[in-house]
């Protein structure tokens, strides 16, 4: 039996507090337990309820989270709900009941063209992943069921799912006709809706060949470097279906180098919005330090 490990992650609300295992809760949908009432096919909620403190529990994928009263602060009983959770799961106990019936959520997937002629953006109203992930093959698709469908369509050729949206990268076998829009935004809709697992988490992803970087190791020039591109740029290429990733910064040649993913990569005005937008952006936020801004994938 696989163990697992909970670890403690905060959110926008100061209220909620999330505890992400390192296996599957779920095998696809998310379930939400405002009272003890509604707990009857959540053996772990219902457990959960029994604290005086626990206003409600979300149910989702590889993480529950809590909501908790006003009475108690995180730091004093986060750590105790933890190893509750930990030593819970690992004696094999139910989070959820076959019975238990998913959130009803309206899906509705809208497709926009982007600047790059080969990729369509299929945005959400939910939330599909909290990180990146681009699949360039299908063999690359060991933790996403999402995107391993989306192969068996013989004109895709990459797919990118991040946050609320799928960027999807054809080949020149077909045209973005409203027919093949259509057909592929009708099929992520239904396969949302049908609460399936988009993207497994406690999975790693199929090796790749350029590595990324934590932000958090980051110092110096190559954190301001990496904090502009994701205050300042990531927002406008995520818009056009697209993704930047800091990959290096040479202090010597002063060369920044970044993956560029989505839409964004291969794109015939890639070059033209590196050197016009974003290498003029560092270069007059971060002055004497920045020469080139290089997509190492581009």
């Amino acid at each position: 039996m696989s163990i697992h490990k909970i670890s403690i992650e905060a959110t926008n609300n100061p209220n909620i507090v999330k505890f992400n295992s390192n296996q599957l809760l779920t095998k696809g949908g998310s379930y939400q337990y405002n009272n003890v009432d509604e707990t009857k096919e959540s053996p772990l909620s219902k457990q959960l309820f029994h604290l005086p403190f626990v206003s409600k529990v979300f149910i989702s994928a590889n993480f529950l989270a809590i909501e908790k009263f006003d009475i108690v602060e995180w730091e004093d009983i986060q750590e105790e709900i933890r190893e509750l959770v930990e030593l819970y799961l690992n004696q094999g106990n139910s989070v959820i009941t076959d019975a238990a019936v998913p959130k009803k959520v309206r899906i509705e997937i809208y497709a926009e063209s982007t600047p790059n002629p080969a990729v369509m953006k299929f945005g959400s109203n939910r939330l599909l992943s909290e990180k990146d992930y681009e699949y360039k093959k299908v063999e690359e698709t060991t933790n996403s069921p999402l995107a391993l469908e989306l192969f068996q369509y013989v004109y895709v050729k990459e797919v990118f799912i991040t946050e609320n949206y799928v960027s999807i990268t054809k080949n020149d076998s077909v045209e973005w006709t409203s027919d093949v829009v259509n057909d592929l935004r009708m099929f992520i809709k239904s396969y949302i809706e049908s609460n399936k697992l988009i993207v497994d988490e406690t999975i790693a992803m199929a090796k790749v060949d350029l590595p990324t970087i934590d932000i958090n190791t980051l110092e110096g020039t190559s954190l301001d470097i990496a904090g502009i591109l994701e205050e300042y740029v990531k927002p406008a290429v995520a818009a056009d279906g697209g993704n930047i990733i800091f990959q290096s910064y040479d202090e010597e040649t002063q060369v920044v180098n970044v993956i560029l993913q989505g839409a964004c990569s291969g794109c015939p005005s890639s070059t033209v919005t590196l050197k016009n937008g974003i290498e003029t952006m560092l270069k007059e936020m971060i002055p004497n330090k920045i020469s080139a801004v290089v997509a190492i994938n581009g």
